[in-house]
């Protein structure tokens, strides 16, 4: 599988990174431990995850997606084999949450021993935390790379501005800087990344990985007009998308399939991955179905026709 370097400074990696929120939530730990032995083997080594993974499920309290990750390292002795990215900074309770300098010190430490790593490839910033200062959020994951905990530090869900004084701050004080961004942005969620991060992205050469780049399934084409998503683990997710324009967005995806004998999901990444800017979409997967279309995405090469058709019915979606 062919690699792409992640921004101008992080590691080469493949055109898809597997989400891993699924691990021990939607998919149990027997089924994820196989996930993980064929997607690596398959070429899927980019794994995402986060503390918080999948403390929303009843039950739950997080980390248990990063524990199962870890039991699957020491089981199949593949750590290096591997590119594991995580995130720090979402509500873990009892007050465990934000970007301080202590708490990052804290949360790494328990990523490490759940992971069952001694280090993290790319450490990520899940949310601005607006009530610390940025300058004590970089000196702390300067410090992780400094020790090499951490190889590369990312962020997800920064607005334009904060991104780049955060990359500004770094270079004057000479400390490691985020080398990627993982934002919201898939066919039907294109304004926010393309008007406000977008331009951010090409100044500073990052690394672009979307998170919900199937909009949470719906892009896979399985909901239709008038869909029951009561049952469905995303179904409040994508409610949203049950209007003329989500399923135009998805007919078009039918149609440009069509033509190329793929799928609607393989398709959709596709479009992503000839988007400006972004390296690497996340997409998860709850069956080996779901990962063969993943491999697939990476080889389907869309005309200018299917991307034109493509841009013009999420047009509206965008502006």
């Amino acid at each position: 599988m062919q690699k792409r370097r992640l921004g101008r400074l992080g590691p080469e990696v493949p055109p898809i990174m597997l989400g891993g929120n699924v691990y021990g939530w939607t998919l149990n730990e027997d089924e994820s431990l196989r996930q993980l032995d064929r997607a690596v083997a398959l070429g899927l080594n980019f794994i995402d995850t986060a503390d918080v993974y999948s403390r929303w499920a009843p039950g739950h309290r997080g980390g248990e997606s990063e524990s199962i990750i870890g039991k699957w390292f020491a089981r199949s002795g593949k750590r290096k084999d591997v590119i594991l990215a995580t995130k720090v900074g979402m509500d873990m309770g009892d007050g465990k949450k934000g970007l301080s300098g202590k708490y990052i010190e804290e949360a790494v430490e328990a990523s490490l021993r759940r992971l069952q790593t001694d280090y993290i490839d790319l450490y990520q910033a899940h949310s601005d935390d607006e009530l610390i200062r940025q300058e004590e959020t970089l000196g702390a994951f300067n410090k992780l790379v400094q020790s090499g905990k951490v190889r590369y530090i990312g962020a997800s869900n920064y607005v334009g501005a904060r991104l780049a004084k955060a990359i500004d701050l770094s270079r004057e004080k000479g400390w490691a800087e985020y080398v990627s961004i993982q934002p919201h942005y898939n066919l039907l969620e294109r304004a926010t990344f393309e008007r406000d991060l977008l331009p951010v992205v090409k100044k500073y050469e990052l690394g672009v990985i979307p998170y919900f780049s199937l909009a949470a399934g719906f892009l896979t084409g399985k909901y239709r007009r008038g869909s029951d998503t009561s049952g469905a683990a995303r179904g409040g997710m994508v409610k949203k998308y049950f209007n003329d324009h989500g399923f135009a967005v998805v007919d078009a995806l039918h149609d440009v399939a069509a033509r190329h004998n793929a799928t609607a999901a393989q398709v959709a990444l596709a479009w992503l991955l000839a988007q400006p800017g972004v390296t690497a979409p996340i997409a998860s997967a709850t069956s080996d179905q779901h990962l063969d279309d993943l491999v697939a995405a990476t080889e389907l090469r869309l005309t200018e026709q299917d991307r034109r058709e493509l841009n013009e019915v999420s047009t509206a979606v965008a502006a």
